[in-house]
């Protein structure tokens, strides 16, 4: 027997009792006639202890153990006298009797501990190290019982869960596709799927009515903190529902899960469209822990010499409140210099400071003070507040100003750990018009359907008709970050047919791409929609975390590497022959 108990289960009650642990080794302490020795597993760490008086062989074995030994004690549970009100396992010790080293360890290149010194790619690479500490396990136990609960629910909402392929066909919308080569059918690929989205609709037509996987997908795109070239999804469809019957049973599922696993009540889920969540918040993702919401200026800023604002297409701000007497101007200037960085490319930022001693302003010249005031009241403004306020394209100002306000939120701490807001995003376009390219893109995909009243529209309007048809497509945003998105699907072979012909496919394409969902269509398909859920990401918000890394146990870094097993990497020539593929690229050419 490797062990009676685990390294985080005993307590006072096991006083006196002969038990044998297993774990590593977290640290060592010599104290002269006594060695301390902190022992680990996932469960937690208990201090064994051996005394030189009593066992002077055995207390000197202990001595050469190094950090990450893996070793085994036997001993009797007693009473620390000195107590580690920080620890479960912090008011006993074990007095061990015997030692045995199961695995000696190199000393690893990084500290195993909850704040360690090892840096992201360091980390990945030995990854097996990192996923000892005790973040890491508690991010990758916290995944695993949050898929038990999404299982729990949806299983007792009458959902099946269903198991889709993995090697599927290639299509031209979306991001990349990762692809795979067929040795059995030379010069032909499958593609690893970006979501299971056609054939969970096939399972609609099919009668199965409810389902659900927790799956994995694959998207060839570039990376970030919250992307992973393969990420998982909580992917679910039903039969026969409105967008109110998908909305309620998911929120009901967020608000599961929430209470469940961190003892959140999220309440009922505002709702909000598009274009209110554009013209308020530059987003179609707001964060709303803190309000700060868009005001516009035009009416009132425009027209009175003042260059800048008279050329643009939109003046708009926010109002940032209680800040002004304590933001200096080196405060200012160096918000001025943020906005203005590549990465969000504003031209400038004017603001309006409202004080005690009058108000202060980078357009005071153009302005008199009864103007500035007019236009605090348009913000709600009072004493101690700024109005920060950009001006130009309408599109690229509101998303500057969304950033500008996203860094006002972190920089005076509206964004407080433990608070969630979720919101339902809803009403979203149907089409995107590309004018590089002179087509049509689907706003989410190919196979959402347009609101019911917009569908006349959509059959037998014109270029610019398309442009307005709205979707029924619906987002929900928790604290800034998009965890779900789903749609009502096109369920009709007509309708179906003159969206691909919207988006640029021909009768031809449509039909050898997708001519198989379009069959299914003519036997009989129920109205039907869906959502999928980020698994990873709604993992990492729900710990108050910005990366999903941590909460996937093998991640990749970000040129798509697995650090760990050195992958992607070349494959033998007797692979590439098989596969009937030429290699045409030389490293570092």
């Amino acid at each position: 027997m490797y062990r009676s108990h685990n390294c985080g289960e005993l307590r006072m009650a096991h006083i006196g009792q002969k038990v044998t642990l297993s774990g590593w080794v977290q640290k060592a302490r010599d104290l002269g006639g006594l060695t301390f020795l902190d022992l680990r597993d996932r469960y937690g760490i208990t201090q064994a202890v051996f005394n030189m008086d009593e066992n002077a062989e055995l207390c000197l074995e202990a001595r050469k153990l190094g950090r990450e030994f893996v070793v085994q004690v036997d001993g009797i549970v007693r009473e620390r006298s000195s107590k580690n009100a920080s620890r479960p396992t912090g008011d006993i010790e074990i007095e061990v009797s015997a030692l045995k080293v199961l695995n000696q360890a190199k000393t690893p290149p990084f500290t195993i501990e909850d704040d360690t010194d090892g840096g992201d790619d360091l980390r990945m690479k030995y990854r097996y190290l990192d996923l000892r500490r005790t973040p890491l396990q508690n991010n990758i136990l916290f995944r695993s019982k949050l898929a038990l609960e999404t299982r729990k629910y949806l299983n007792e909402s009458q959902f099946v869960e269903i198991e889709t392929p993995f090697l599927i066909k290639s299509t031209p919308e979306g991001a990349r596709d990762f692809v795979v080569p067929s040795r059995l059918n030379p010069g032909e690929f499958y593609a690893l799927p970006q979501s299971p989205q056609t054939f969970k609709q096939i399972l609609m037509v099919a009668g199965l009515d409810r389902y659900f996987q927790i799956v994995k997908c694959f998207r060839d795109e570039d990376l970030r903190a919250d992307r992973q070239p393969e990420f998982t999804q909580i992917d679910c469809e039903m039969a026969f529902v409105h967008i109110e019957d998908i909305l309620n049973t998911f929120e009901g599922l967020a608000k599961h899960l929430f209470q469940t696993m961190i003892g959140k009540d999220l309440g009922d889920f505002p709702r909000m469209t598009y274009d209110e969540a554009l013209s308020k918040y530059g987003s179609d993702k707001p964060d709303l822990r803190f309000d700060m919401s868009f005001v516009e200026l035009n009416d009132v800023a425009k027209g009175k010499g003042f260059g800048v604002f008279d050329s643009a297409e939109l003046v708009v701000g926010i109002c940032a409140k209680g800040i002004a007497e304590s933001y200096s101007n080196k405060d200012l200037k160096d918000l001025t210099e943020w906005v203005q960085r590549p990465q969000i490319g504003a031209k400038g930022l004017v603001y309006v400071k409202y004080q005690k001693d009058g108000i202060k302003s980078t357009v005071g010249k153009f302005y008199s003070d009864d103007e500035l005031n007019d236009w605090g009241k348009l913000f709600g403004a009072e004493e101690g507040d700024i109005l920060f306020i950009l001006s130009g394209d309408a599109e690229k100002t509101r998303k500057q100003l969304s950033e500008l306000r996203l860094e006002l939120g972190r920089k005076l701490g509206l964004m407080k750990a433990g608070d969630f807001k979720p919101l339902w995003v809803i009403n979203f376009p149907l089409l995107e018009w590309d004018e590089e390219a002179g087509r049509f893109h689907a706003m989410h995909h190919p196979f959402t359907s347009p609101k019911i009243e917009d569908i006349p529209r959509m059959l037998n309007g014109d270029h610019e008709t398309m442009k307005s048809l709205r979707a029924d497509a619906y987002d929900l945003v928790i604290n800034g970050s998009e965890i779900g998105g789903g749609s009502i699907r096109i369920h009709d072979r007509e309708l179906q047919s003159k969206n691909f012909d919207l988006l640029g496919f021909s009768k031809e394409e449509a039909e050898a791409q997708f001519g198989f969902l379009l069959g299914a269509f003519e036997f009989g398909a129920p109205p039907h929609g869906g959502i999928a859920f980020g698994f990873d990401r709604l993992c990492a918000v729900m710990n108050g975390q910005s990366s999903i890394r941590d909460f996937i146990a093998f991640p990749k870094n970000n040129m798509g590497r697995d650090m760990m097993i050195d992958a992607p990497s070349d494959i033998h020539d007797v692979q590439m022959k098989e596969l009937n593929l030429k290699s045409t690229y030389t490293k570092g050419n």
